[in-house]
């Protein structure tokens, strides 16, 4: 796998097939399903993939007549599993593969295959807190800002070239649950915006860095939260 990718190469179309994988609740995904309908991203969700049976992201796709699937583990390896997520995602002509709360860890095939289309967003400011606690990591370690991060997946967990970032505040009464809830808030704002970014061909790898090009900024257009502190490229 090549650490230098330009994706300026990527064809502009007016409107990209994004196909997410979610494996919880789903809110990450239903803020793409809204961005999308309120015009605010040039993309539309085309097929939602679970590895959970019982995830409500499931619902949240019949709520807007996406097409859903469940994909279940049992029996297959790692990549026999994964091969099943990538037929579905052909089947749907996907052109952005999201991870929006999938607790699964993907197989090489998977994201050789899709590297440089396949993205995530992790609940703390990268490389800090990885895995499936971030938000409760960080209060735990005593940090003063923690925040959220929208990246690009690569071989290792919570590792790949970081896109967008925002920065907010750990208050000192705060449990996890609240601390947690407004990284939410902020992550419902940059994974849309990451969508777009690729969408306007804005991205470019090279090595760890994401280079965004220059263009609108979601700041001059939307409101934010004056707390927060945006990434450049937002």
């Amino acid at each position: 796998m090549s650490i230098c990718l330009d994706l300026w190469w990527f064809t502009m179309v007016n409107n990209i097939r994004v196909g997410v994988l979610a494996s919880g609740a789903g809110t990450d995904l239903q803020s793409i399903i809204d961005a999308s309908e309120q015009k605010m991203i040039d993309a539309t969700v085309v097929t939602v993939i679970s590895d959970n049976k019982n995830a409500f992201a499931l619902q949240r796709a019949k709520n807007h007549n996406i097409p859903n699937v469940f994909v279940n583990a049992n029996g297959k390896t790692k990549e026999e599993f994964d091969k099943t997520i990538d037929d579905e995602l052909n089947k749907q002509q996907v052109a952005l593969v999201v991870g929006a709360g999938y607790m699964r860890i993907l197989s090489d095939f998977f994201v050789e295959k899709w590297y440089g289309k396949l993205i995530n967003i992790h609940p703390a400011l990268l490389p800090s807190f990885k895995g499936v606690n971030g938000q409760g990591d960080a209060l735990s370690y005593g940090v003063k800002i923690s925040g959220c991060t929208t990246h690009f997946i690569d071989r290792e967990m919570d590792h790949g070239p970081i896109i967008l970032q925002a920065a907010v505040p750990v208050k000192n009464n705060d449990s996890r649950d609240d601390l947690a809830i407004r990284i939410l808030q902020a992550e419902h704002q940059i994974l849309p915006r990451t969508v777009q970014l690729f969408a306007q061909n804005r991205l470019q790898i090279k090595g760890r860095k994401v280079i965004i090009k220059p263009g609108d900024s979601w700041k001059d257009i939307y409101p934010v939260f004056a707390d927060v502190l945006y990434s450049e490229g937002y």
